[in-house]
This record gives C-alpha cells, structure tokens and sequence, in this order.
C-alpha cells in the first residue's frame, strides 16, 4: 500500500503543524486491524486511535504516536519518542513501522492489553450515584402534626448561666 501521508510528515518536520487527514488515519486503521476492534475518534482537531475501546495511540500531525507501555518497549528495537502535540507526554513515534502490519497490530495489541479498563461514561456515574443515594439512609423529618421551627434575626441562642 502506498502510504498517503505528505512528505514533510515523513520527514518528520513539526514546524508545519497542520491537522491529520482521514486518508491517513483510515491507512493507519487498516494496517492495526488485526490487532482488536479499532475505532477512531475526531479530538482537538487530530485523532485518538482506540483498540477494544481502550486509547492506544493519537495521530497527530499525520504521524502515528503509539502511548507508551513496558510491553510497547520491550517489543521495539529502538524507541523514537516525541510529544504528539506541544505539551504533551512523551509517546512512540512509529514512523518507519507503519508499513508492517503484522509488527504494528502486535504492538497495538500489547499496548492495548497492558492499559485500564475504559472509565465509564458520565451517564452511567450520574445512575451509580443515584442508586447509592438511594441506598443510604435518609435523614429523618419532623413528626407529623409538629409545627416547624423557624429561626429569625432577633432570637439568637441564650447564654448559659454558670
């Protein structure tokens, strides 16, 4: 497969910072896809690669920056690190792997099995606090029929007598 990226990207020139094109992320998907279930999702005008919903690598720039793991290391030769966008951590920068699907979907799935679980998204937190409130008990209420205290300005607590 001929690989679509610009030729400053696989130069690996930073200054022409420019946002990554569909072309190539769906290049990079397809030369992953042995590795799980891989999606992509649009973020801050570049892409998050997942594998079985779990982040495994951005793509910024048209470069693929894989996060970095022990199994990720221990599966590359030499380790190329960089920050995918000014700021940010250190990742692998696979540049010259792209081309070896077999390589690149291994360490995909490496990264992906040593990374978390996915967090749950906010929805099914809100739900989670909502039973948990449920669970606990409720403070009690007032008696029936007994008339509510009200408290104003002027009636402060009495000093106590010694």
């Amino acid at each position: 497969m001929i690989d679509p990226r610009p030729a400053f990207a696989v130069a690996g020139a930073r200054e022409g910072r420019m946002a990554s094109d569909i072309g190539f992320v769906e290049y990079v998907c397809e030369q992953v896809a042995g590795s799980g279930h891989i999606t992509h999702r649009r973020m801050f005008g570049e892409f998050a690669l997942y594998c079985d919903g779990k982040v495994v690598a951005l793509i910024c720039d048209n470069q693929f920056f894989l996060k970095p793991t022990a199994a990720g290391r221990a599966l590359l030769q030499r380790v190329k690190e960089a920050p995918p966008y000014p700021g940010a951590k250190l990742y692998y920068l696979l540049d010259a792997d792209l081309e070896d699907a077999e390589r690149m979907a291994q360490l995909v799935r490496a990264t992906a099995a040593e990374l978390p679980p996915p967090k749950a998204p906010a929805a099914k937190k809100k739900a989670a606090r909502k039973s948990a409130a449920k669970k606990t008990p409720a403070k009690k209420s007032p008696a029936r029929g007994a008339a509510p205290q009200k408290k104003t300005a002027s009636s402060s607590p009495k000093p106590r007598k010694r």
